[in-house]
């Protein structure tokens, strides 16, 4: 199967260059247009997609190589780009920025050559002029590959400014200069610990959209953007399964609020596939669980920004305490496992009582306490698979745990994890019967026989470690 719908890769020369707000100004540009736009975030990031899915609105997907591997990667482009007119790549970090410091795997450029998508590179212009042809010169260069189609000048003083840096380009026959933004014309978006706030209708409303889309149409060339997207390159890829389970072996509650809203799509849309019923709950708001579910999966989110209400909400967590102990699997990971645990511990220092099955409490921290990506290897047998299998995910978190859970009866720890680059991490996940909590966000799509395990031991058939 090929795959030939028009893409295109927005780069930029380093993290807070701009890139979201010029995809999102891109992707309300296309739409004016008329065209169905189907985004994509590069990299295992869960908010700059929640941007994108607004703005398009269609679904957004995370594209990882590290995580999922290249050709799950290109089969879920083919898959999630069907229909769409155009499809919008937003890229992670700088250009070449990516697991390796070797080459570039795992970077946006890799992705744009997996892909055969030509990019287009927003930089910092503020205070460039000439030295704007010696960066994109290197960019250019810097790799074999690097098909960078246009540059877009983010943050410029003025139009004729952005006049002066087409010149630059032009006399040093380099990519064109596509557009011009000025400094200010683009609002600016929310930050919180983790970087943007999830996007909602008060952080990303029309009239938020609008301007982006109003500054975009001023100062970028999109008739020359949508023509490079054409340009893209097409490429095979072996299809997947795409056949559906003919029945319902499983109804899984998955926590969605405000608190609890990190998930990849394709891990639900796989257990989807293989017969699982996707049941949705707030912790936040539900006075009890829906009824009749085999499982309970808690992603992670922003429990210390409504843990007051969490812990208010005393009927949830009796129920959800009651579902661990009932033998059904309960997977948590990242705030799901801080929901889990005794009690939440805020920056300030105030104690919420949470749900009290992990016996730890969980603290958060002024500073990072763990980024990156992680391989898991199962030391026992697990929701996730037998002794010895092997899983990927990714870790982003500000709150640690206030002791080792494994010095209680009954909870063994499950994951022995390394880095990327292969180096040991401290990152575990903890098991007790059929309860697994964890801080690591695991891709277990890219892994069919991690998903089945999963599903098998939510089913009533098979519930058994």
């Amino acid at each position: 199967m090929k795959d030939a719908i028009p893409r295109i890769v927005v780069a930029g020369t380093d993290s807070g260059v701009g890139k979201t707000s010029v995809t999102l100004g891109l992707v309300r540009a296309l739409r004016r247009r008329g065209l169905e736009v189907q985004p994509y975030k590069v990299g295992p990031d869960y908010l700059d997609p929640t941007y994108l899915q607004r703005a398009a609105p269609r679904q957004c997907y995370n594209l990882d190589t590290w995580m999922m591997g290249e050709e799950y990667v290109r089969r879920l482009f083919a898959r999630t780009a069907a229909g769409a007119d155009i499809a919008l790549l937003e890229g992670v970090m700088g250009m070449y920025d990516g697991w390796s410091v070797d080459d570039s795997r795992g970077s946006t450029a890799h992705m744009a050559q997996l892909l055969g998508a030509p990019v287009l590179l927003v930089v910092n212009a503020h205070g460039m002029a000439r030295s704007l042809g010696a960066v994109v010169k290197g960019y250019a260069d810097f790799e074999p590959d690097g098909k960078i189609a246009g540059v877009i000048a983010n943050r410029c003083g003025s139009r004729g400014h952005a006049d002066i840096l087409g010149r630059v380009l032009n006399r040093g026959d380099l990519p064109p200069l596509m557009g011009g933004i000025a400094r200010g014309d683009m609002p600016e978006l929310p930050h919180r610990h983790l970087g943007l706030v999830t996007a909602d209708e008060e952080t990303l409303d029309a009239d938020v959209l609008d301007s982006l889309g109003n500054a975009t149409e001023a100062a970028v060339d999109v008739d020359a953007v949508v023509e490079a997207a054409h340009r893209a390159q097409s490429f095979s890829v072996c299809p997947g399964d795409g056949s559906r389970a003919a029945g319902e072996v499983a109804r899984i509650g998955i926590a969605q609020d405000l608190a609890f809203h990190f998930y990849y799509p394709d891990n639900l849309e796989a257990l989807e596939r293989i017969g699982c019923r996707v049941v949705p709950f707030s912790p936040v708001e539900d006075a009890e669980l829906p009824d009749g579910l085999d499982a309970l999966y808690f992603g992670g989110g922003y429990p210390e920004e409504y843990a007051e209400e969490l812990s208010a909400n005393e009927d949830m967590r009796h129920e959800v305490r009651e579902f661990c102990e009932s033998g059904r699997p309960v997977y948590a990971e990242c705030g799901g496992l801080m929901y889990l645990s005794r009690a939440l511990q805020d920056r300030e220092g105030n104690e919420y009582p949470m749900v009290g099955v992990l016996p730890v409490e969980a603290r958060m921290l002024p500073e990072l306490r763990s980024l990156g990506y992680v391989e898991v290897r199962l030391r026992e047998d697990t929701l996730w698979g037998a002794e010895g299998s092997t899983l990927r995910g990714h870790e982003f978190h500000y709150s640690e745990m206030s002791a080792d859970p494994t010095r209680h009866d009954g909870w063994e720890q499950v994951y022995e994890a390394s880095s990327a680059r292969g180096s040991p991490r401290d990152s575990s996940g903890y098991q007790r019967a059929n309860v697994l909590a964890s801080y690591v966000h695991l891709h277990f799509a890219s892994c069919p026989r991690a998903t089945s395990h999963f599903a098998s031991l939510c089913s009533n058939t098979g519930r058994r470690l």
